[in-house]
């Protein structure tokens, strides 16, 4: 049966179906009632039959694997240029991580009966929603900016979704999608609210922690829009602790670009209540900032849906975030393409803010890092 839904902040609970809401009535996301964790040992890696991808690691999702590629165990490769290991997440079928929540959360909709499915994206969380929704069968309207590029575009189209074009920012597409589910036009199946997305990106920790002998390294550098992959690893890693498979936490380190930046502001708000308020020095004036970046459209979010559990995964783990512009991150993404990384320009801001973090001190040179790269450079096209 599927799990039903809870609210960890009021304890509110939902039964599981197709008309269930999409967050709770008090405004906070909701989460699933069951939580599985595996029992004993794991295989090493040589002996762990990975031919079902991510639903390896079925015993922690909650959860039956119905609508699949068998995407996953992305390669885990050095970059000795970074002095760091590369996970490949561009290598999935619709060429970005965001497979991952999209087979868990098709899944769930095909566990709860769904016909149709309603999602907002910047492009490629509805890429691989629109496919995975084909894959099922199911009828799905993607929600998208009317400037989105034109190859997520096509992919949505060509998976028979219907692309819904939204003039005006990112949250205005976000705001009319909702008002679309809640007139009753299908399932929300979010990347940024519903917990079945999480339950898929959470299997980064999973494959990260296998392909290195069940060990963590000492930080994970990921970009940050609604936090789709860094709350994943967040939630991944803390359940591979507390089932005694390893012991230890990566420190989660994140990355947005300048204009778009909230979960920066809000440290950095933090900081400033722990200063001493009256001084010269907090608040001032904002004339010098950089001018807002326009490369990464992929992490362009202002008010991620879940940045108190950012916030807390940032906390939890001593991790930091910081903002990069433009500068930066095209330097950093000729750099990936010349060593024959071919992503998209929003891949290239993890690590350029891994350059940044270790010129900063805050990652030292015998640090053990991971970096994700989250999409492929067809995108671009």
């Amino acid at each position: 049966m599927p799990s039903d839904l809870h609210c960890p902040v009021c304890d509110r609970t939902y039964a599981a179906g197709p008309d269930e809401p999409w967050r709770c009535v008090c405004g906070c996301a909701l989460e699933f009632v069951e939580q599985p964790l595996p029992e004993g040992n794991p295989l090493p890696l040589p002996r762990l039959d990975t031919s079902d991808g991510l639903w390896t690691f079925f015993e922690f999702l909650p959860i039956e694997p119905h609508v699949t590629f068998y995407e996953g165990f992305t390669p885990l490769v050095d970059a000795p240029e970074w002095d760091a290991q590369f996970k490949l997440e561009y290598v999935f079928p619709t060429g970005s991580f965001k497979d991952r929540g999209a087979t868990t959360t098709l899944s769930r909709a095909v566990e709860l009966g769904v016909d149709t499915i309603l999602e907002d994206s910047s492009g490629n969380a509805g890429a691989a929603i629109a496919t995975y929704a084909a894959r099922a069968g199911l009828e799905a309207d993607i929600y998208v900016p009317a400037d989105v590029k034109q190859s997520k575009l096509m992919t949505i189209q060509r998976a028979d979704a219907r692309p819904v074009r939204i003039e005006g920012t990112r949250q205005d597409v976000t705001d009319a999608c909702i008002d679309a589910v809640e007139s009753g036009e299908g399932w929300y199946a979010s990347h940024a609210w519903n917990p079945a997305f999480y339950a898929g990106t959470m299997t980064i920790a999973f494959e990260i922690a296998a392909q290195r002998g069940w060990t963590v390294p000492d930080a994970v550098v990921l970009p940050i829009g609604h936090g789709t992959l860094f709350l994943g690893a967040y939630r991944g890693f803390s359940l591979l602790n507390e089932a005694g498979i390893v012991d230890g936490m990566p420190r989660l380190l994140g990355a947005q670009t300048t204009g778009h930046a909230p979960i920066v502001e809000a440290l950095e708000d933090e900081h400033d209540d722990e200063s001493d308020a009256g001084s010269d020095d907090s608040g001032g004036d904002n004339s010098d900032d950089p001018a807002p970046s326009e490369i990464a459209d992929g992490i362009q979010i202002a008010t991620p849906a879940r940045r108190d559990e950012i916030l807390e995964a940032i906390e939890t783990t001593d991790g930091d975030a910081i903002s990069l512009g433009d500068d930066p991150i095209e330097a950093t993404l000729d750099r990936l393409h010349r060593k024959g990384f071919y992503v998209e320009p929003t891949s290239a801001v993890a690590p350029a803010a891994l350059e940044a973090y270790r010129a900063d001190g805050v990652i030292d040179e015998t640090d053990d890092v991971v970096v994700p790269l989250t999409g492929s450079g067809l995108k671009t096209l």
